[in-house]
């Protein structure tokens, strides 16, 4: 596993988490302190209370006990820490998942290969130019109104307190728009809620975006039964009605991948870019013998379809980056989204 980079976020769903996840740790089997008590301990968390395994082994063909079979073999005594937290890593790295992470004084151990292995199909410096120097901030949310009257906003995390204030004072400012374009290409993710309020300004009604299923035991098949997950319209403030194009890449992971799950339901939204990079499990934590950290994917989010989002999302209209577009100072996917909305 390669050294931190950047963090992501993804935040609990007040009203369909159990009380228990929301506490910082779980209690687990008592392991003594030593290479081998550390290992086992952190394949037994996991083992316990990681909710893919099933659909990693349909996908991946990961197959928990043979993992710990093959990694248990690397571990003896004599080991220093870093050469522990390497096997460790590697050991959960089988699973790649962005959520599935351990924390250590020294390192944090990630397989972030969900856009790490793709192009990234976002030019910071090239993106800025369509916002210049007079754009506005709504609570993180960048917008302009482009010179075809196309409304151009920049949504980099949802790990701000978007709320509906936020969300209805930017739409009202573009309201003369003919369409929409919002950017989420790179944004990690954040706080589900804030992504489902901004989602929530794009529907006139109720609609069903998926399922929720979280652990009730041990057993890795021990779930709960899948619970409806809807997207209210915003009970308050402007409702947007006109055409929205929602730009995407790899790297749009965890609540903004469940962003684009919401915006996916909603009436005259295209998606169009890049596959999305997943992160469809809640994230959990629980503590080693040594006191490092792991955390993993709990509770399973499905889309409306009860398939999986995990590996993510698959965009409306794929597009990628253009070299030629790129030398002429054009990003690719936001002339397509305006052409598309002006047609």
């Amino acid at each position: 596993m390669k050294k931190i980079l950047r963090f992501f976020t993804f935040a609990f769903s007040l009203f369909t988490l159990s009380a228990f996840l929301l506490t910082a740790c779980v209690k687990e089997d008592t392991y003594d302190n030593s290479r081998r008590g550390n290992f086992e301990a952190l394949w037994k968390a996991m083992d316990e209370h990681y909710c893919f395994f099933s659909y990693k082994r349909q996908q991946l063909g990961v197959d928990w006990d043979e993992v710990h079979t093959r990694y248990a073999s690397q571990v003896n005594e004599d080991m220093n820490s870093t050469q522990l937290f390497e096997v460790l890593c590697n050991m959960i790295a089988e699973l790649q998942d962005g959520h599935v992470n351990l924390s250590s004084p020294f390192d944090y151990g990630r397989n972030w290969s969900f856009f790490e292995d793709h192009p990234e199909n976002y030019n910071d410096s090239i993106a800025r130019l369509y916002l210049g120097h007079n754009y506005q901030i709504a609570s993180g949310l960048k917008y302009i109104i482009l010179d075809d009257n196309i409304g151009y906003v920049r949504c980099e995390t949802f790990e701000d307190g978007i709320g509906d204030g936020n969300v209805s004072v930017m739409l009202n400012s573009l309201a003369l728009c003919n369409g929409l374009i919002i950017d989420v290409r790179g944004n990690g993710g954040g706080q589900l809620t804030k992504a489902q309020t901004l989602a929530s300004h794009f529907t006139n009604e109720r609609r069903l975006i998926g399922y929720i299923s979280h652990k009730t035991g041990k057993g890795r098949n021990d779930f709960s039964k899948p619970d409806a997950q809807y997207l209210d319209p915003a009970s308050d403030g402007v409702r947007w009605q006109k055409p929205v194009v929602v730009l995407t890449n790899r790297a749009v992971f965890s609540a903004a991948n469940d962003f684009v799950k919401c915006m996916k339901q909603c009436p005259n939204v295209t998606i169009m870019g890049d596959q999305t990079g997943g992160g469809s499990g809640m994230p959990f934590n629980s503590e080693l013998p040594n006191g490092w950290t792991v955390r993993y994917s709990a509770v399973v989010l499905y889309d409306r379809d009860m398939q999986h989002t995990e590996f993510g999302i698959a965009p409306d209209i794929q597009l990628s980056l253009s070299g030629t577009d790129l030398a002429q100072h054009k990003d690719t996917y936001i002339e397509a989204a305006r052409k598309f909305l002006v047609e």
